[in-house]
């Protein structure tokens, strides 16, 4: 019993002290563990923090009024800060030009109507959004670039350029991106047969788009030989820069071929011929054709040059992951293209040529012709004629007769040789005998 006794009293002295030791560990982790582990601050770092912690919280108020104030003063008022050429340098377009547009796209989308939120406050103006839309396709820049001064967020910038560039196709396709009229059938056969290619329209070519953010299931089909996912544009251009025709959306790993047997490119007037790129030969004739040739085929790469300059987000990478948004931004900047072209052509080189065309030859070209409309323009005194548009009820059997007529290599090779001719005869005396 003595030896039970005396081992309990021990035990319990131990217990005693662990109790002992574990509450002075607690205070040493509680007290003065913290002030070894972490320096002490100075009194001025300590008052810096203070001040940190009460300093105000940043304003939620965007102060878009500044915004819309500053931008109309800077660019839209009678005495604005910066002048016309500077406007036109950074919006792509004439002040004029850009004002019919917002009008036209305020009137046609409620988006852009400045309204006031439930606290009675004014949003953002037409201006604003209009502006913040030309900037990122102008620069190709992302929303919140043109934030800090058009106070915009980036949700709301990213809304104005869907509703923008659906608003502006849906106001002005009908105009600017359309088959070409009598008149502007008249002008460009006028132009060309200067050139030395009677009967010619204009160049067809493709350019590629490249899309970053295709969905990666698509990759595959969209990857062409640059191994990157791009969408194809199929246009037909003139001298004067206007695209006559655009076909978005082919995936990139499709050839011009491709594109075109699936294009809408049949819509325009009946075309005679395609001239693809002549190999030049020994022959002085053959020669002389092929430089001719390649100057008129370039205007086609000198409207894609032009309309990747004006706006340059058709420069990046597209970051858009719905294709139906690419199309659209797309038709925009060449509906944009076609207006500042329209608005811009009297400044160009061969302006007066055509105005001489216009005042000399309007009481020919005006006389009344029976049968459909054609083109007055004579080659080797004989009419050269265009049927414009279509027949209500489609002719499939003369449809197929025309693709197969299209892809005879024995017309195309007589035709050709024609053409050669004909350049021959009337350039031959600029080339050096």
């Amino acid at each position: 019993m003595s030896f039970i006794s005396s081992t309990s009293s021990s035990s319990s002295s131990d217990f005693s002290n662990t109790v002992e030791f574990d509450r002075l560990v607690d205070d040493y982790a509680a007290n003065h563990l913290p002030h070894i582990l972490i320096p002490q601050h100075s009194s001025q770092e300590s008052q810096l923090n203070n001040d940190i912690e009460n300093a105000p919280k940043p304003k939620r108020d965007r102060e878009r009024e500044k915004g819309h104030v500053q931008l109309y003063n800077d660019y839209f008022a009678s005495n604005a800060v910066y002048n016309d050429n500077q406007f036109r340098r950074r919006f792509c377009m004439r002040r004029s030009l850009f004002c019919r547009i917002m009008k036209k796209v305020v009137e046609g989308d409620q988006f852009f109507q400045q309204r006031r939120n439930a606290a009675g406050k004014l949003g953002l103006s037409p201006l604003q959004k209009c502006t913040a839309t030309i900037r990122m396709l102008a620069y190709g820049v992302s929303p919140d670039v043109v934030d800090e001064y058009l106070r915009i967020g980036q949700t709301t910038s990213r809304n104005a350029l869907q509703h923008f560039c659906q608003g502006v196709i849906s106001q002005f396709e009908s105009e600017y991106l359309r088959k070409p009229t009598d008149e502007d059938l008249r002008r460009i056969l006028h132009q060309n047969e200067l050139r030395g290619f009677p009967g010619m329209i204009g160049s067809i070519d493709c350019m590629h788009w490249e899309w970053k953010n295709c969905p990666t299931a698509w990759k595959a089909q969209y990857a062409g030989r640059s191994k990157t996912a791009t969408l194809i544009l199929e246009a037909v251009a003139d001298q004067d820069l206007w695209i006559w025709h655009a076909f978005f959306g082919m995936p990139g790993s499709c050839n011009d071929l491709n594109v075109l047997y699936r294009s809408t490119v049949w819509d325009l007037p009946e075309m005679a011929n395609f001239y693809t790129r002549y190999n030049t030969s020994s022959s002085s004739k053959d020669k002389l054709f092929a430089d001719q040739q390649a100057v008129v085929r370039k205007d086609v790469e000198r409207a894609f040059g032009v309309l990747l300059a004006r706006f340059a987000i058709l420069q990046q990478p597209a970051l858009a992951y719905d294709e139906d948004i690419l199309c659209d931004i797309m038709k925009a900047c060449i509906i944009m293209h076609n207006m500042i072209v329209e608005d811009e052509r009297h400044n160009y080189t061969r302006a007066d040529v055509l105005r001489r065309y216009y005042e000399e030859d309007r009481p020919q070209r005006t006389a009344a012709r029976p049968g459909p409309s054609t083109s007055a323009t004579v080659n080797n005194n004989e009419p050269f004629e265009f049927n414009v548009g279509r027949q209500p009820n489609i002719d499939f059997n003369a449809y197929f007769q025309r693709r197969i007529a299209l892809r005879d290599r024995e017309i195309h090779s007589s035709l050709k040789q024609d053409l050669v001719e004909h350049i021959w005869q009337n350039f031959r005396h600029n080339t050096a005998e």
